[in-house]
């Protein structure tokens, strides 16, 4: 049997599954359903915000089921008659076993990293937050632990010094699609040697990438600034690392996104957090070896700028310091 001729389910939700799902129409597989996230009120507005995924189904008339609750019996019912041989998943929410079990062909993921490295929900941000030179996609057979199935196929990528994690992500957003239609034609044709994850590595040796919160984004200027410029490169452009503004004199605090930040200099007796400016062309904050040139930056209430936008406008930030 060829990939084209199996009956596919593809399950997704954002933009980064789009890409799998547009490969696999564009290449004439035979897509039965697609599953996505239940549209949700979003905005000032409330109005209904459909998923990336929702809305390219749409455009291309697939079938699109949203189930609130993966393991309802009328949904269940439903993919059951559905006749699926083999189901994709790309970005979506953990699935019960009686759906990843259902197909004959069984049910892989593309994830974003390379397995068994990187396990969890923020890969991408994770491995550009460690300073890490590599990192890939990553297609399994999907078991009842999160990102523990059978290894079948991976692509490796490096990552450069002025990488983002949005350019990583704008860049794996296509290999893997190309990787889920190897995948898909090497399932069908039976060419594949499924590895057991315990075969790759030890445990203790594997980093964990969980999701991130908030906190998790605070920038540290006390911290080694290579370590601080990695945290802002990670974050970047979302969630997106931040910081406080917070004037000398009055202490008024203004919360701050930096986006972009070269180091440019070491520091040897500069306290950290402190701001340098010629109030024209550069904003350089003081890390406890070193210094980093901000680039890129948002205050609240204000849009993203570069920096010499931002200090046509904020002339007064030499009275600040970060926090």
């Amino acid at each position: 049997m060829i990939g084209k001729e199996l009956r596919l389910l593809f399950m997704g939700t954002p933009d980064f599954a789009v890409a799998s799902l547009k490969a696999l129409v564009d290449g004439g597989y035979n897509i039965v359903g697609v599953i996505t996230a239940p549209d949700k009120l979003a905005g000032r507005g409330k109005k209904l915000n459909e998923s990336a995924v929702k809305k390219f189904a749409v455009e291309n008339n697939l079938n699109i089921l949203q189930p609130e609750k993966l393991k309802n019996p009328k949904f269940l019912a439903e993919l059951k008659a559905l006749k699926v041989d083999l189901q994709v998943v790309v970005a979506f929410r953990m699935l019960p076993e009686a759906v990843w079990k259902m197909p004959h062909l069984g049910t892989f993921n593309l994830h974003g990293s390379l397995l068994p490295q990187y396990r969890g929900a923020a890969p991408l941000n994770w491995a550009v937050i460690n300073g890490e030179t590599k990192t890939g996609v990553t297609t399994f057979l999907l078991d009842q632990k999160i990102d523990t199935g059978k290894i079948l196929f991976k692509k490796e990528i490096a990552i450069w010094e002025n990488d983002t994690v949005g350019t990583i992500h704008d860049s794996l957003m296509g290999i893997g699609a190309k990787l889920v239609i190897e995948t898909v034609d090497e399932l069908a044709e039976g060419n594949y040697k499924a590895i057991p994850q315990a075969e790759i590595m030890d445990e203790a040796d594997i980093k964990h990438a969980p999701k991130i919160f908030k906190e998790d984004c605070k920038i540290d200027w006390s911290n080694d600034v290579e370590h601080v410029r990695n945290l802002i490169r990670g974050l970047s452009p979302y969630p997106a690392a931040w910081s406080t503004l917070v004037h000398k004199e009055t202490g008024k605090e203004i919360p701050t996104k930096v986006f972009f930040a070269m180091q440019v200099e070491d520091n040897k007796n500069t306290a950290p957090g402190t701001i340098e400016t010629d109030g024209k062309n550069f904003i350089k904050v003081a890390c406890t070896n070193g210094w980093l040139q901000i680039a890129d930056l948002q205050i609240a209430g204000k849009k993203r700028m570069k920096t010499q936008d931002f200090l046509r406008g904020f002339q007064q930030i030499a009275e600040y310091k970060f926090q």
